[in-house]
């Protein structure tokens, strides 16, 4: 019979788990500060590591107290691999440590994003803000809050296109609305998934939320996503008050993929390409906010790294090659579709975004504000990844708290301007 490598001794097994423990912690922390890899599916595991490493950073320090601790208890100690290992796993407490607190300057980030467009009487004084908001990160339920899943809004090419509508239990009457759009690539993701701690916290204040289905990619390509975006807009308008919802405000939101078929949607109202068969409907909204969008199909402005999004689209996206038909590449991206009427826009993007880059955003911001008549409020959010709202972390918190302060104004202020 072969012989088998023997273990060796638990001393040094428990020391060289320590050790390992150790490297990871460090590993982790300095992927969530200065992420390793930005593409292929290396970057995507980068990403994903970062993401929930910054948002859960004081959750994951008290996980890896009680590890570490075990460990020595099983005498991780006793070995030079236990020593280096818990010195190491130490160390990472401190950048995790830093991470959360510096989860903090979200609130400092939005703030002043707001007071540069809007001045200070806008924002008020700032709100205390208590751990206890995100002790829970995944426990996204609002006990204000009724979510209805599964209401049918369109029926296209044999596809079938459902929303989630969050509302208030009450349903008090006259509601703002707000439509959401799920991320994913355009060609994945879920709507019961994404937006949900925004939507939960404008329903519990009355307003009618609705989140979308479109057709993905690739068996669906471009313009099926807009026109199902488009479809659902005036589906909302049109059922909001079975919901307790007044269609006369409705603003858009949505992230990543979302974010860029939100903020074209916001900025193509007239654009009936976009709207095969119900041309004569009103899909235009109020006010769009986007986090961590794209905004630029083509990279003419140079905002990704090579070719940016370009082979990726051409693959699974677009019906045709960027140089067979460029005209509809710049039809999709909302950077040139930029225009005096636009609406106002909250535009949000993380400071470390290995998805997508920060870039993106601030050219965005640069172009619809050097055209736009109405307010365009830009916030970088520092250390936060893609995808730092999907659930209940300290700078998700703080930036939907911003989020939510800016949507409620905007209502206030259009239904306080005179009628016309």
């Amino acid at each position: 019979m072969p012989a088998f490598a023997e273990l060796p001794p638990f001393p040094t097994l428990v020391g060289l788990l320590a050790l390992l423990l150790g490297v990871v912690s460090v590993a982790l922390a300095w992927n969530a500060s200065r992420p390793f890899f930005r593409s292929g599916v290396l970057g995507a595991l980068s990403f994903f590591a970062g993401w929930l490493t910054c948002e859960l950073a004081a959750h994951q320090v008290i996980v890896q107290t009680f590890v570490l601790g075990f460990l020595v208890w099983l005498g991780a100690l006793d070995t030079t691999y236990g020593l280096v290992g818990t010195g190491l796993t130490i160390g990472s407490f401190v950048a995790l440590i830093r991470l959360h607190r510096r989860g903090l300057l979200a609130e400092q980030a939005t703030r002043a994003a707001v007071i540069e467009t809007f001045g200070e009487e806008f924002v008020g004084p700032p709100k205390p803000f208590s751990l206890r908001s995100v002790s829970r990160p995944f426990n996204l339920a609002h006990r204000s809050v009724t979510v209805r899943s599964g209401v049918e809004f369109a029926e296209v090419e044999g596809t079938r296109l459902y929303a989630d509508v969050y509302h208030h239990k009450d349903m008090p009457e006259g509601g703002p609305v707000l439509v959401y759009v799920h991320g994913g690539a355009w060609v994945l993701g879920q709507k019961s998934y994404q937006g949900v701690p925004l939507m939960m916290r404008l329903a519990a204040l009355g307003w009618v939320c609705v989140s979308i289905d479109y057709r993905l990619s690739p068996r669906f390509k471009f313009p099926a996503h807009i026109e199902d975006v488009k479809r659902g807009i005036v589906w909302a308008k049109k059922n909001a008050r079975d919901f307790g919802g007044d269609p006369s405000f409705v603003a858009l939101s949505g992230n990543s993929a979302g974010g860029h078929l939100a903020a074209l949607a916001a900025l193509t109202p007239d654009v009936k390409q976009f709207q095969p068969g119900f041309e004569d409907e009103d899909a235009s909204v109020d006010t769009c906010v986007t986090f961590y969008g794209v905004y630029d199909f083509t990279n003419a402005h140079g905002t990704w790294p090579g070719r940016g999004p370009v082979p990726f689209l051409e693959r699974f996206v677009m019906p045709k090659r960027l140089a067979e038909d460029p005209e509809l590449w710049r039809l999709a991206s909302p950077i040139a579709q930029v225009r005096r009427d636009a609406p106002p826009f909250f535009i949000i993007h993380g400071e470390k975004d290995s998805l997508v880059p920060v870039t993106e955003g601030r050219a965005f911001a640069r172009a619809l504000r050097a055209v736009s008549e109405a307010p365009v409020v830009y916030a970088e959010i520092p250390d936060a990844q893609h995808a730092f709202d999907v659930f209940r972390s300290v700078r998700g918190h703080l930036t939907l708290r911003a989020v939510v302060s800016f949507l409620q104004r905007m209502v206030a202020t259009r239904r306080d301007a005179p009628k016309e």
